[in-house]
């Protein structure tokens, strides 16, 4: 089986397109930027308020990974602990490390790239956890060792471990090896307990299921968005939002928080790995929207949910 996006269309990038954009055969090239030694901003974080606390909060771990504690769960979302995927090196530490992890309850993978999938992080978290996956890619956590699977399509609702979750759309594709492009579905969570709900969109293009994402769901507290890996944009504007895009969903949305992710973690496209914190203001403040709705990306902050409601 093969899946598509709400449009039907097929979005993955074609060969020709990719290998122009490597070797720079476009108008819209950019000055080289690093790929590692990138400050991005950390807060020193050892798990013991994470693992002491009863509230319900969101930690920036890198690139689409968080830490969500939700009614008393301890929730991974795309978790990513691994120095490097493959040849692309990882540029800022985890900011939680393997000791600073409480006890996992559920892991939740929005598709099966190796940036927001990692099988070394998977294998080290081990069996206990429920992996939420989406359709398709249930058989390759079974075939690996994690026998207690929950497979979802979108618009799917569950009650894992005391949590509503929606499995909701994104516009994006999958592919993990050479024959499998889009045998799993792609997509984003809505994960709610006891009136508290948060959203990760995992990757995403811009599309029509924002608007529906926020007719299903009025009341979101934080909505966890891309803001990097955007250019140039006659390449990535199909699979990747950018950082202006990204506020436009937070604002089509209505959550109450902003934030922001897939940035300064590993170098998978064009713009500085720092650009989208060096910008996200700017929008923010052209859109007028009050500053401390924003939350850019600091990597080991602990977000306080039930500060939002």
């Amino acid at each position: 089986m093969h899946f598509s996006n709400l449009k039907g269309n097929f979005r993955k990038p074609a060969g020709s397109q990719t290998l122009k954009w490597l070797l720079g055969w476009h108008n819209e090239k950019r000055p080289k930027s690093p790929a590692t030694g990138v400050r991005i901003p950390y807060v020193q974080n050892d798990g013991n308020a994470l693992r002491q606390s009863t509230a319900d909060t969101l930690t920036w771990i890198g690139q689409a990974s968080f830490l969500v504690q939700l009614g008393g769960k301890n929730l991974l979302i795309d978790p990513v602990m691994s120095r490097s995927l493959g040849f692309i090196k990882r540029n800022s530490p985890p900011g939680l490390d393997w000791a600073a992890l409480p006890k996992i309850d559920a892991v939740f993978i929005t598709h099966n790239h190796r940036d927001h999938m990692d099988a070394p992080t998977l294998k080290r978290l081990g069996p206990g956890p429920v992996y939420v996956v989406p359709k398709g890619l249930g058989v390759w956590f079974r075939q690996n060792g994690f026998p207690r699977v929950v497979e979802m399509s979108w618009w799917q609702q569950e009650e894992i471990d005391g949590l509503d979750v929606t499995f909701v759309p994104a516009e994006h594709w999958s592919r993990r090896g050479l024959t499998d492009i889009n045998t799993s579905w792609w997509g984003g969570y809505v994960i709610a307990r006891n009136g508290l709900r948060v959203y990760h969109s995992g990757d995403t293009g811009w599309f029509e299921g924002f608007a529906q994402i926020a007719e299903r769901f009025p009341d979101i507290h934080a909505a966890m968005l891309p803001a990097g890996a955007y250019a140039p944009r006659w390449f990535m504007r199909a699979q990747h939002i950018d950082p202006e895009e990204a506020v436009r969903a937070f604002k089509l949305l209505g959550a109450k928080q902003f934030v922001g992710m897939h940035w300064g973690t590993f170098k998978l496209s064009d713009e500085p790995l720092d650009e989208p914190m060096q910008i996200l203001p700017a929008i923010w403040e052209k859109e007028e929207l009050e500053r401390q709705r924003l939350e850019a990306g600091v990597l080991g902050k602990i977000l306080r949910l039930d500060k939002l409601a």
